[in-house]
């Protein structure tokens, strides 16, 4: 196992080097797609939100008509 390590073990300068070329070679969204995707995430998270909110108010609720 540690043969294998010491096998593909690159200095830090070569590892910085292999970054930096698939840095270049990465596809970065478009700003028009960058905003549609932000909204995507800021909408789910805010459906995920009010979803609990309820969950959490029905279980309190819940739990008070039992505890009386």
């Amino acid at each position: 196992m540690a043969d294998v390590a010491e096998k593909t073990k690159k200095s830090p300068a070569k590892f910085l080097s292999d970054v930096n070329k698939e840095m270049k070679r990465v596809s970065w969204p478009k700003r028009k797609e960058l905003f549609r995707y932000t909204g995507v995430v800021l909408a789910t998270v805010l459906v995920m939100a009010v979803f609990f909110w309820i969950v959490d108010l029905g279980i309190s609720q819940l739990v008070e008509l039992v505890l009386k």
